[in-house]
């Protein structure tokens, strides 16, 4: 048990020790942090003492399977995997689908496992007793925020998994690291841009290579110090691991091929309209397939879509989402593009993925966000697009052009400007800034509520 949960429970006295430190008397923090370390050990010593009974009981609960067998397998790894799916269990039992199910059977029979989804496809157990040991936990102290559950999958998208968690937490997006985290800042562009303030403070030595190198780069951790040769290595198995195995373990995958060859399609068209036709010709599956397939790679997230705005400003809206790689060092590493690369003029891919990267940037900062910001995109039928529009609540918003372009342009914030005054005609004051974020260092008005603005602003302490 993390010593933090004990603090958790009398957040009193938590601070009243830090007032006391800061008034220079050591000794209350300590004593108070070494009592907090002394419950918290024992609180994990007899949930382990608990926990590691399981599996003799296990053992004698379903009639003492032999050694070596699929059943004795599967309970030797239930307390590391107490959530089974069939695959699972025949992967930690290195056995077949069929000796896996029957295992689960015998287990379930038992009821050292219950199956919990209802359904004959996409089923799920998990095991008693682990669960009842947690609720025991959070029966005996329900302070908020004892616990973090964490996974690489969007649990509320697996729809075999009929425990949603309502009232009960708080969920939380894990991106990969934003530029802004690795600078070390806290900025609050997003934020400062509803309130009015713009600023202009962006680094002025950031060339449209160092933008690119950061793109190439991506924000996954592991990733952050890694070469370029090693980091192609970490992408190529970090794909493998959770397209052949965490996927094919959750869901109904049975072309594991379609499913990588649809990943490498979302990075060519990263930032684009998702066309479901377009995808299925261009990979030889049917539509439904890829429809499942994209819901799928966006569960474990490796993309995310960003849906169509309308306020009925006009009927000719499109209502197509767009469609983003959460991470663009492993979308230019699945398209085989480097720096250099699209350091050309004729790269076709980099101005989509300097769109991606900007967007996930916004994105990661709206997450964060104590008043919520919803991202979403603008195209109509007239040739009028908004490459991303950020709305509050309250009905505020903030309309945003990406360009790779280091040389900026007032035109370029047509489009904007056009919303801009439509949304003033249908909700006046609702539109609070038109942004466009270039490659470039040139920071300025060009208009009403209308500026330019360097992509490294959004990570930059304003000036």
């Amino acid at each position: 048990m993390p010593i933090a949960s004990v603090m958790l429970a009398d957040v009193d006295t938590y601070f009243d020790r830090f007032a006391d430190y800061r008034d220079r008397d050591a000794d209350g923090l300590t004593f108070y942090l070494a009592g907090a370390a002394v419950t918290a050990s024992e609180e994990a010593e007899a949930s382990a003492t608990a926990l590691g009974e399981l599996p003799d009981r296990w053992r004698a609960a379903a009639g003492q399977p032999r050694k070596g067998s699929t059943a004795a397998s599967v309970i030797d790894q239930l307390l590391a995997s107490p959530v089974l799916t069939y695959k699972t269990a025949a992967r930690l039992a290195a056995t077949s689908d069929r000796s896996a199910f029957s295992a689960l059977d015998r287990l379930t029979d038992a009821e050292i496992l219950s199956e919990i989804t209802g359904n004959r496809r996409d089923r799920v157990w998990i095991a008693n007793d682990v669960f009842d040991e947690l609720e025991r936990l959070v029966d005996d102290d329900p302070t908020p925020g004892r616990f973090l559950l964490t996974g690489s999958t969007n649990f509320l998208a697996v729809p075999s998994i009929s425990e949603s968690l309502a009232g009960r937490a708080r969920i939380l997006r894990l991106w990969p690291l934003s530029e802004a985290e690795l600078a070390g800042a806290y900025p609050n562009t997003v934020t400062r841009w509803f309130d009015g303030s713009v600023g202009t403070g962006a680094d002025p030595g950031l060339s449209r290579a160092d933008y690119l190198e950061r793109l190439c780069r991506g924000g996954y951790p592991e990733v952050i110090s890694l070469d370029p040769a090693t980091r192609r290595a970490w992408f190529e198995s970090y794909v493998e691991t959770v397209t052949s195995r965490d996927l094919v373990a959750l869901a109904d995958i049975r072309e594991v091929t379609a499913l990588t060859g649809l990943l490498t399609w979302a990075a060519g068209s990263t930032s684009q309209e998702v066309n479901v036709s377009s995808a299925a010709g261009a990979l030889g599956i049917d539509r439904s397939t890829v429809v499942s397939y994209l819901e799928w790679l966006e569960a474990v997230f490796l993309v995310h879509s960003i849906p169509a705005w309308s306020r009925n400003l006009t009927a000719r809206a499109t209502r197509r989402p767009k469609l983003h790689l959460t991470d663009t060092g492993l979308a230019a590493d699945l398209l085989g593009l480097g720096q250099e690369a699209l350091l050309s003029p004729t790269a076709p891919a980099t101005g989509s993925l300097i769109e991606t990267f900007t967007v996930n940037e916004i994105a990661r900062q709206a997450s964060a966000a104590l008043d919520r910001v919803e991202l979403s995109h603008y195209r109509d039928r007239r040739d009028h697009e908004v490459d991303l529009v950020l709305g509050r609540r309250d009905g505020t918003m903030v309309a945003i052009e990406v360009k790779a372009t280091a040389s900026p342009s007032s035109s370029q914030l047509r489009h904007v400007a056009w919303l801009r005054d439509k949304v003033d005609v249908a909700a006046p004051s609702a539109f609070r800034a038109g942004i466009l974020l270039h490659a470039g260092a040139q920071s300025a008005t060009v208009g009403d509520r209308l500026h330019l603005l360097p992509i490294s602003s959004l990570w930059s302490v304003p000036g």
